[in-house]
């Protein structure tokens, strides 16, 4: 199964966001836009031009767009709010958490450069604790899809959830490369089956795990890979049924070791079923200015710090 999991072109997962308002703009009249100054960065100018009296433009004022967005979804809309990741958590928490979590609003969070891969705008906009902030409030779905495809359909699908949503993607150019079907939220994707060591992956992180994966199977390490593009609801069911086959795991996102996917996964693992396993992530620091590839593999998130977690585990 590996060998399929190639690429053609690269897109950003921002692309995919807005190409899947634009089709949510044409189908469903309840669907609503709204922006905190970022329209060309958020890539939904198509969705104002086909649907002005159905966008808001708030400027910087991301705390009000929460509020705004809750009304919306009061008076029956699904609103879409779209900024950059940092401002749409880090920046509004306590308005997610007071006018949308609380009474479980249907409002839909999207949240674009998240991550270190914002490059060059530095630590003040790359956030790294974005993932364990939402996961964290009752009732919120947190998605973090791994290419413009899968983008795409995670945008679409979050419109029929009912409920509210963190839906995360980031700024650069990235490999579109998982097999187009229906998007499923809390359903993990099998990318290929193995026996000797379990991954899984989110985000970008998921291509750099794709190559890891290959690069073990040259050893004769055969790898069991899962994209797990819905960190909440986890799909516990098939994270546990890989790693009773393979007996260890490595996890690997674009986010801190702290509150990110790898700790709801080992807690997972301690709770029903202990084994070993290897994070990588994020280890309790800020990002920096530079090239996204560059940041990856300063921070410990290239493919090659996955395929030595990996071979460390399995032992082979």
């Amino acid at each position: 199964m590996l060998n399929k999991l190639t690429y053609k072109e690269k897109k950003a997962t921002r692309d995919g966001f807005g190409d899947g308002m634009t089709y949510l703009g044409r189908r469903n009249k309840k669907v609503v836009a709204l922006c905190a100054d970022l329209i060309g960065s958020l890539k939904i100018q198509t969705f104002i031009d086909e649907n002005p009296d159905r966008f808001f433009q708030v400027g910087i004022a991301e705390a009000n767009m929460m509020g705004i967005a809750a009304g919306l979804a009061t008076a029956g809309k699904i609103p879409f709010t779209s900024t950059f990741a940092n401002f749409s958590t880090g920046r509004v928490y306590d308005q997610i958490r007071q006018s949308i979590a609380y009474s479980h609003k249907n409002v839909k969070i999207c949240a674009s450069h998240a991550g270190l891969t914002l490059g060059e705008d530095g630590a003040t906009h790359q956030i790294l604790e974005d993932i364990g902030m939402m996961k964290m409030l009752p009732g919120m779905t947190v998605i973090n899809p791994a290419d413009y495809t899968q983008t795409k359909e995670a945008t679409i699908a979050i419109a029929k959830h009912k409920g509210p949503v963190y839906l995360r993607f980031g700024r650069p150019s990235w490999p579109v490369f998982v097999p187009k079907g229906k998007f499923e939220i809390g359903k993990a994707l099998k990318l290929n089956n193995g026996k000797d060591v379990t991954i899984v992956a989110t985000g970008h992180m998921l291509w750099y795990a794709v190559e890891a994966a290959k690069e073990l199977e040259k050893e004769g390490i055969s790898v069991d890979l899962l994209n797990i593009h819905t960190i909440k609801p986890l799909d516990e069911s098939a994270i546990l049924k890989s790693v009773k086959k393979t007996g260890c795991c490595v996890v690997a996102e674009e986010h801190q070791m702290n509150g990110g996917l790898g700790e709801s996964v080992a807690g997972l693992l301690a709770r029903k079923y202990p084994a070993p396993m290897s994070m990588i992530a994020v280890n309790d620091s800020f990002g920096e200015s530079g090239k996204p590839d560059q940041l990856l593999k300063k921070y410990g998130l290239s493919p090659k710090h996955i395929y030595r977690a990996a071979k460390k585990l399995c032992k082979k």
